[in-house]
């Protein structure tokens, strides 16, 4: 069966080279019969905030308005506004997301940020009992590929940006994990404006090969949710401690149990 793909794309700028690896991306895919859908964040002037008016009709509580359980009173009732649902729709029916983007401040851009925060919604993308390893989205794969402003020796474990392995984890595990993703390894494009069109256009074949297989990828490696004890906190069960102390790595970039972190876990699918 062909299968679906979602781009959600952030850039301002058609001659970027942001605009060229998704229109790589969308080419490459539709070639092998995906259906592509593009959500091109700035063209549509999504909005990024998260408030009252993506609820149609009256809120619950007005006084002490809270984003997560109005929005999911609303999903549920049919009440979500028309672009956080269509954007929902989208989603649904995705087999693989790739969010595009040039990345800002050591994260996503905030109108791509605001697509995280007002589409992943609270019983749509997630609930207490469905994330992790259990998540809602468990059976889609989601993947990052976007451009760093800095060389990639800046972004090492003794680069002066810090380990990226580490800036990826709170988009990875926190937002794309936490939903059920499975999350493929990102496709890192170091520092493409400080380069030469010819060693950027080496940069889109590179992608354009990986996008030949990717939908066949392994997913990057977290710790299931049934590892940790619910009536404990979500703490660690004490067997999984057990299994890994004599290990020289810790499980994961932030359950890393004081040890050292495993190397390229955010960055490349089997370690």
């Amino acid at each position: 069966m062909a299968k679906k793909v979602l781009i959600v794309y952030a850039h301002q700028s058609s001659a970027s080279f942001n605009s060229a690896a998704k229109d790589a991306a969308k080419e490459v895919l539709a070639a092998q019969g995906c259906t592509v859908e593009v959500s091109d964040l700035y063209a549509m002037k999504f909005k990024a905030t998260a408030t009252a008016e993506d609820i149609t009709g009256d809120v619950k509580n007005a006084a002490h308005f809270r984003y997560a359980e109005e929005t999911k009173l609303a999903w549920e009732e049919g009440k979500l506004c028309a672009d956080i649902t269509e954007e929902q729709r989208k989603l649904t029916e995705a087999d693989l997301i790739i969010f595009q983007f040039p990345m800002y401040w050591f994260t996503v851009p905030a109108i791509m940020k605001g697509w995280m925060d007002r589409v992943l919604t609270l019983g749509y993308a997630y609930s207490e009992e469905r994330r992790y390893s259990q998540g809602i989205l468990k059976d889609k794969k989601a993947m990052l590929s976007f451009t760093t402003g800095s060389h990639e020796s800046m972004f090492s474990a003794d680069g002066v940006n810090g380990d990226m392995n580490v800036t990826l984890w709170p988009l990875q595990n926190g937002i794309l994990h936490y939903c059920g993703f499975q999350v493929l390894a990102p496709q890192i494009f170091w520092a493409p404006s400080r380069l030469p069109s010819e060693a950027r256009g080496t940069l889109l074949e590179g992608w354009r090969t990986r996008l030949q297989g990717v939908l066949a990828e392994k997913p990057l490696s977290f710790t299931p949710l049934d590892c940790f004890d619910g009536e404990k906190g979500f703490q660690l069960k004490p067997e999984f401690q057990e299994k890994n102390a004599s290990k020289e790595y810790g499980l994961t970039v932030g359950i890393h149990l004081g040890k050292a972190l495993p190397p390229n876990s955010q960055m490349k699918a089997g370690v």
